[in-house]
């Protein structure tokens, strides 16, 4: 069982039969007054962060989440197909309410972290970044630097971001998925 003061960053516990994560944690105590410890919680199964406060009497079962990695297959009208990575023959299928944003970045065989509760998976956590190949692109205009030198490119995935002009068709680029913007080039097309 967790306390109050187990409730650190990064923290796992169920709460209203749901499991959460502790993302922000503030210890106060005020004169004359019981401490409490204010929080910043994020439900692992909606996604809907809350602020919560929590009194020294308060005790919390340990969420046990389990970490797995799963392959990516392909996708279909909001199915998303996702295998075992050492075994191709357990297929399995996630809804769009999992994948949530998290859909726009999968691409072919990709391998991503899947949250599970009580067997059944809530969450899936994509890594941070992820090189692509760039399908279409725009040559660039010499003298073209009134729009910010960018412009938008497409990659394998049908993903479209913004990039440098330098950046062109058969480049592999690296793309940050937590703000979903160009990083670096990886390599030249030849």
């Amino acid at each position: 069982m967790l306390s109050m003061s187990d409730m650190k960053k990064g923290v796992l516990f169920i709460l209203d039969g749901q499991p959460h994560e502790v993302l922000e944690y503030n210890f106060l105590r005020m004169q004359q007054r019981k401490p409490v410890a204010q929080t910043k919680v994020k439900n692992l199964i909606t996604g809907k962060i809350s602020s919560q406060t929590f009194h020294q009497s308060d005790v919390f079962k340990e969420a046990e989440i389990v970490k797995e990695d799963i392959m990516f297959v392909y996708s279909h009208r909001d199915e998303y197909w996702f295998r075992d990575p050492k075994d191709p023959g357990k297929r399995f299928k996630l809804d769009a309410e999992i994948m949530d944003d998290a859909a726009k970045f999968l691409k072919n065989n990709l391998i991503v972290l899947a949250y599970k509760f009580n067997d059944e998976i809530i969450n899936v956590k994509l890594p941070i970044k992820i090189d692509y190949k760039v399908t279409e692109a725009a040559p660039a205009v010499r003298g073209d630097t009134a729009t910010g030198a960018s412009k938008t490119i497409k990659l394998e995935n049908g993903l479209e971001i913004n990039t440098p002009l330098f950046i062109e068709q058969g480049d592999i680029i690296n793309v940050n998925t937590e703000t979903g913007e160009y990083t670096e080039r990886l390599e030249k097309a030849k």
